[in-house]
């Protein structure tokens, strides 16, 4: 026994016992002997004997060294030994057999820790997290997580009675990644990481990268294979192309779980979504449609902006397979799917990121850069490669496995500065001493390029709300590398307009003509988003002053002045058939209004506008470029008048004139002027019966004097 001595020290088999040792390969599963022999030791507290099954079919009975459920097996050395198995007898009765996991080699090589630990494993998820695969020729599940300031961390499931002294996973070296593959281990048993914390305490964890969550309140990852699912969207991916500042992009941003609900108030299923959304939004005339965020989240009502699963759908809503069969039905019907993406901050969630190994892990350890003030969470240490690399794989991740569209990436502003929402002496300076967080501005920069690297075509938005430049600007040319920048200051100034009494917009009048100094400097979209109707802001229509028919029309002019405006649109859900009351996350969008002629008369608005812009090329072409829009009259505020060109860049000969009266106030015989001396023709008028309106229009022909 010298050389088990020599081996393996009480002191090491009493730490791994006890849950305190940093490697348990060091002591577990097959040792080879100088003579010739191996030693098989198995930590089973659970079981009431324990047998060793030989690969030649040898059955060895195996020692209890210690009572409380550590055994061991002396055997001769034969061909393939590490892939003998264990049966293992419990106290019931019942018996177990399969391969030992502490005789499998890591899953994960060098080469991919070395890309983990500078932040360009660029496909993390396919190593990190739980993934099913082969290993050592047996089928099972390879479990991963960084987890850097750990004194050790096992997994923890119904597999193992969520006994965290059970399947301690093993240290790989300086990286902080702790890993075990479980052979044979079934689809669907939920699964946790138990982490003792440096300081003792014990910690249990979802996992970071699991690719499925269960139902709240609960708050553990599901061993899933994402993989198995045939998508039937590849002529949707083929049209994919690069630069579409110059398409038609028109999307619809729905919230899934107030969109509809069934009859008794419950969520519906990805499926049956896919169906009713896919055909109201073609109806409607959208080209995208837009999901606030479906990653997995703990809180309802923080509507999904409060991640704890950035690789795992909700699972509020079914399966993740059930959400590819969304996207897939969405592609074959022609519609484009984004979603809205949340790399500013994260929970303070017991079971998430939040002090992940007991010490600052994903965070900023310093408050001053690692609280989000406003919202009360925690802010990503944007310079730690571990961490960027999370997040870049995250985005790729939706892109990949998902098929998504475009990430709307959420509350860039609050990421782009330090002294975001802090006053004086609240912040720390950059290394040169200004304002900016040059780490996060690095961070968004490479995850553009490697979105665009791997998935040409797909669209990144930026909710940037301050004059931050060249947020839509190719890194190439310094700017952030997104491909839209959500037009902020356009709504703003657009919703004080519309929203003050007619009388009292002459005033204001500069509200609506000073975007068009600034329309051509980013590539805007225009957002009516779900922040504009909730909290007390009132729905859109609500928002229009005067009495019923008087808040109707003023609705239907912001929309047709929106649509004919430069830029892409994006109008939040219940706004394009003007719901009254504003947004209740619990709640399902009023549909019995659309029985109205007045509700219904808009809606048919909403979707004529939109099969406008998308088939005359004059009201998108010129979107984001200079050249497509021409003022005609700018400058008649005391008339709340507005009157302009849309031009096609690639056929300036084909336009389009739009007049705007923002007054409840009829205009006889106004008087413009006109590019050509020919005539004109009314093409929509935003006062037709149909819409419900009075029907003032041109009729018809108007011939130039």
């Amino acid at each position: 026994m010298s050389d088990l001595e020599a081996l393996f020290s009480w002191d090491e088999i009493y730490q791994t016992v006890e849950g305190r040792h940093y490697d348990p390969y060091r002591v577990l599963g097959l040792h080879p002997l100088e003579d010739g022999r191996a030693v098989i030791h198995a930590w089973m507290p659970d079981a009431k004997s324990v047998e060793v099954v030989l690969p030649s079919g040898g059955r060895h009975e195996m020692d209890k060294i210690l009572e409380q459920g550590f055994y061991r097996a002396i055997v001769k050395a034969e061909a393939n030994l590490e892939q003998y198995k264990l049966c293992i007898t419990f106290h019931d009765g019942n018996t177990l057999e399969n391969r030992d996991p502490y005789s499998f080699a890591p899953t994960l090589s060098d080469f991919d820790l070395e890309l983990l630990g500078r932040g360009d494993h660029h496909h993390a998820y396919e190593k990190l997290g739980a993934n099913p695969l082969e290993h050592g020729g047996v089928q099972g599940v390879a479990f991963a997580v960084w987890s850097p300031n750990a004194a050790r961390v096992s997994l923890i499931g119904n597999f193992n009675g969520w006994n965290g002294l059970r399947f301690p996973m093993r240290s790989l070296g300086g990286s902080g990644v702790w890993e075990i593959f479980l052979p044979e281990l079934p689809l669907g048993e939920t699964y946790k990481f138990e982490i003792r914390a440096a300081d003792g305490r014990i910690l249990e964890k979802s996992d970071p990268y699991g690719k499925y969550m269960e139902l709240r309140p609960r708050t553990a990852s599901v061993v899933w294979d994402i993989n198995d699912y045939t998508w039937n969207d590849a002529e949707w991916l083929g049209k994919r192309h690069e630069d579409h500042r110059k398409d038609p992009i028109s999307i619809y941003e729905v919230h899934l779980g107030s969109w509809m609900r069934d009859s008794s108030g419950s969520f519906l299923d990805y499926r049956t979504l896919a169906h009713k959304i896919a055909d109201y939004a073609l109806e409607a005339g959208f080209t995208h449609v837009e999901l606030m965020p479906v990653t997995e989240h703990p809180f309802d009502g923080s509507w999904g902006y409060q991640v704890t699963g950035y690789f795992a759908p909700t699972s509020r809503f079914g399966t993740p397979q059930d959400f590819m069969y969304f996207v897939d039905y969405l592609h074959q019907k022609g519609l484009g799917v984004l979603v809205d993406w949340v790399p500013g901050h994260f929970p303070k969630d017991l079971s998430g990121l939040a002090y992940f190994d007991g010490q600052n892990c994903y965070e900023y350890a310093d408050p001053r850069k690692g609280e989000h003030m406003d919202w009360g969470t925690h802010i990503f240490d944007y310079g730690r490669a571990e961490v960027v690399n999370f997040l870049n794989a995250s985005a790729l991740f939706w892109c990949e496995k998902y098929h998504i569209d475009g990430i709307r990436v959420d509350a860039v502003a609050s990421m782009l500065f330090l002294d975001f929402s802090r006053r004086e002496g609240e912040w720390i300076p950059n290394i040169y001493g200004g304002r900016e967080n040059l780490e996060a501005i690095g961070f968004l920069k490479r995850m553009n390029e490697l979105i665009h690297l791997y998935h040409p075509g797909v669209l990144t938005f930026a909710e940037e709300s301050s004059s931050f430049p060249g947020v839509s600007a190719p890194t190439f040319a310094g700017g952030l590398g997104f491909d839209f920048k959500w037009g902020m200051g356009w709504m703003n100034d657009s919703l004080v307009y519309f929203e003050s009494n007619p009388i009292y917009r002459p005033f204001e009048h500069s509200k609506v003509s000073f975007y068009l100094v600034y329309a051509f400097s980013e590539s805007y979209c225009l957002p009516i988003s779900h922040d504009e109707v909730v909290h007390g802001k009132r729905a859109l229509l609500d928002k229009m002053p005067g009495d019923v028919w008087q808040k109707f029309a003023g609705l239907r002019s912001f929309l047709a002045y929106m649509w004919t405006m430069p830029g892409k649109k994006l109008l939040f859900m219940g706004q394009d058939f003007g719901q009254w009351q504003e947004w209740q996350h619990d709640y399902s969008l009023d549909w019995h209004l659309l029985d109205f002629p007045s509700h219904k008369g808009t809606h048919q608005l909403v979707g004529d506008l939109n099969r406008l812009y998308t088939s005359r090329p004059a009201l998108h072409t010129g979107d984001c470029i200079a050249g497509g829009f021409e003022w005609i009259e700018a400058d008649d505020s005391a008339r709340s008048v507005f009157a302009y060109i849309r031009r096609d860049l690639d056929n300036p000969q084909d336009y389009l004139i739009v007049v705007c009266n923002f007054t409840p106030v009829q205009r006889d015989l106004y008087r413009i002027g006109v590019p050509e001396n020919i005539p004109y023709r009314q093409i929509l008028s935003t006062d037709s019966p149909q819409y419900w309106g009075a029907n003032k229009g041109n009729e018809g022909m108007l011939e130039p004097q």
